[in-house]
């Protein structure tokens, strides 16, 4: 979590993100141009964490020197890192294979800087450096200049130190809580933890004399919790860090941190920018992105071969005024220059700009609305126009189907009424006999009115084929029932021409949403342009079949014929309109048949049968049954 510790006072990084005019005030800048002047090569660069990936703090920091070197090269250089994990296995043993480990490693690729993040780092490198990169520069940060006195540096290492005081921590907790009359400091069992205890006990011997205090630490984490949730409302928690708590488990610090603070009785303040939304009040901090471009400037200027030296991070208050407002903490006692973090803004700074623009946007808004109604109105009538303009296609196209159909209509309709007329002679012969036989004569009535209804039935649908309409007639239908009348229709011309026809139909219902006799309109399209293509065709052959069926909630209905098929090149123009190879036809039948099945949301395709013929495809979605009969 943190970046290092040292006596009398804590040397380590900041914990959170602070507002961009602190990231300019870096105390060492460089150009953002600067390029490496010194290699050949784009320059290497080893990045050392001391811990493992999950600890934020390190991690930030680390990305923002990542960003800050590209940034400057253009991308033009090579970074490496490497996580040493020294929180969790701070033994010799481990620090020495992992010194082992990251010389075969980079034997092949020396690093021409490493960046030593955290004491931990700085200490590893200084032991190894001259097995992993002896000709390196060195770049330590993350920790103070005391520190690195105590780790003996050499003097040849570059530092980028931060000094963090406990002690303006505590100072900016009793500006927020006067009152208070307890303090409580919170550290866990790890090395690092107990380094840490030791420093505050120093760096509040004189404040803490105004307090009852109280030092929690070596317990586990249910003990923190526990002990958290009980202290008088009258306190201040300053939590350090718990890499590891009385039974040994390891922990992150901000994540430890947060359970604790969730179930506090009083506030909790921290030094970390990662505390920060995981309960914490605030604390006195080096940001993280900032250490990270502080360090980025000096090893920019490493890279070039310019002079360089030691710098500090700027440091910085940085509060959550979120728990302000949960533990009632006045802004107004904050320390000047502090960052508020999560801080809700007032009507007047959330919506200034719309209030002073508020006639301008009403005005543009109006305009808006009009354009849109107007452009609203301008769709609804193409629709409409479009909409008659489908069904004038369709009554011409219907009256042309009508009328390619009329001698086999007039052939159909003149059986009946031959039957009619002879059923009537009949009659009228047994009537003028001298004993008639009634039974018979009732028989040959039942006949008339049977040969009636089949004239009728011919009557009504040549009625509808020929009936025109000013608006779509949308219901739900089942499709067979409109196949078996389209059949029935076209029936008297394929026996005149020597046609068999046969159906495929399944025993259940396939609801369709659509224009009933716009669909039969289709389905007669195809059938007559089919029976066309069958002509040349031996007449023993000549077979028309319709099928239907439903698959993945869409309803379907092939018509199939036994002709020539269709020309491979002229498969993907047959539904053009004007598009025919009839020398009589209009060109329009196929293309008024994909018009009809687009609009009610169906697609309409054409392929060849390998052994001969064609399949006519047509697709539409499947209508919800309880919506039958609206």
């Amino acid at each position: 979590m943190a970046l290092g510790s040292g006596a009398g006072r804590l040397r380590c990084a900041g914990a959170l993100l602070v507002s961009l005019f602190l990231m300019a005030s870096n105390c060492y800048a460089t150009t953002p141009d600067t390029s490496p002047a010194l290699l050949n090569r784009p320059p290497r660069v080893l990045i050392l964490y001391p811990y493992d990936e999950r600890i934020a703090a390190t991690t930030a920091a680390g990305e923002a020197l990542r960003s800050r070197l590209l940034e400057a090269t253009d991308g033009k250089i090579d970074l490496f890192s490497e996580f040493l994990d020294l929180a969790r296995f701070p033994e010799a043993d481990h620090a020495a294979r992992m010194g082992r480990y990251l010389t075969e490693k980079y034997a092949a690729r020396r690093p021409d800087v490493i960046v030593a993040l955290g004491k931990e780092s700085a200490s590893f490198i200084s032991t190894n450096r001259g097995r992993i990169a002896p000709n390196a520069k060195i770049v330590a940060a993350g920790f103070g200049n005391s520190t690195a006195e105590n780790i003996d540096l050499s003097d040849d290492v570059i530092g980028a130190f931060t000094t963090f005081d406990i002690l303006k921590t505590a100072e900016m907790a009793r500006g927020l809580q006067p009152n208070a009359r307890h303090l409580y400091i919170i550290g866990g069992s790890s090395e690092f933890d107990r380094g840490w205890l030791a420093t505050a006990r120093a760096d509040l011997d004189e404040f803490s004399k105004s307090y009852e205090t109280t030092y929690l630490e070596n317990l586990t984490i249910e003990e923190f919790i526990e002990r958290a949730a009980h202290v008088p409302s009258d306190s201040i928690i300053l939590a350090l860090t718990v890499f590891k708590d009385r039974a040994g488990r390891n922990f992150i610090p901000r994540e430890a941190i947060r359970q604790i603070a969730a179930t506090a009785s009083a506030p909790v303040y921290g030094p970390y920018q990662t505390y920060i939304d995981h309960g914490v009040v605030g604390g006195n901090t080096v940001t993280f992105d900032t250490l990270g471009q502080t360090v980025g400037n000096l090893v920019i200027d490493v890279i070039a071969g310019r002079p360089v030296s030691d710098v500090q991070a700027p440091q910085t208050n940085i509060v959550d005024a979120r728990q302000l407002r949960r533990w009632g903490l006045a802004e107004g006692n904050l320390p000047p220059g502090t960052v508020k973090m999560y801080r809700a803004k007032s009507l007047w700074e959330e919506h200034w700009l719309a209030a002073t623009g508020v006639l301008g946007v009403v005005l543009m808004q109006a305009g808006i609305i009009v354009a849109l109604l107007l452009e609203r109105r301008r769709r609804q009538d193409a629709e409409s126009r479009s909409r008659l303009h489908l069904l004038e296609a369709v009554h011409l196209n219907q009256s042309a189907t009508a009328g390619a159909l009329s001698s086999s209509i007039a052939h159909e309709l003149n059986q009946p009424l031959s039957a009619i007329r002879n059923n009537a002679e009949a009659a009228s012969e047994l009537l003028r006999s001298g004993n008639p036989d009634r039974e018979l004569i009732q028989q040959i009535l039942l006949d008339i009115q049977a040969d009636d209804q089949r004239a009728g039935d011919i009557i009504g649908r040549m009625r509808g084929l020929l009936k025109k309409r000013r608006e779509i007639d949308w219901q739900v239908f089942d499709l067979n029932d409109v196949a078996s009348s389209a059949i029935r229709i076209i029936h008297g011309d394929a026996e005149r021409r020597g046609i068999t026809l046969n159906t495929n139909r399944p025993a259940s219902e396939l609801p369709v949403r659509a224009d009933k006799v716009h669909v039969q309109q289709v389905i007669l399209n195809l059938a007559t342009n089919a029976m066309d293509a069958m002509m040349d065709a031996d007449s023993a052959k000549r077979i028309l079949t319709f099928a239907t069926g439903i698959e993945k909630q869409r309803v379907e209905l092939c018509v199939v014929d036994t002709g020539n098929g269709i020309p491979e090149e002229r498969l993907s123009s047959i539904f053009e309109p004007f598009y025919t190879t009839k020398n009589a036809g209009t060109g329009l039948g196929l293309s008024i048949s994909r018009a009809i099945v687009e609009t009610y949301g169906g697609t309409i395709s054409a392929y060849n049968r390998p052994e001969g013929g064609a399949i006519f495809r047509v697709v539409l979605p499947l209508a919800r049954r309880e919506a039958r009969g609206a």
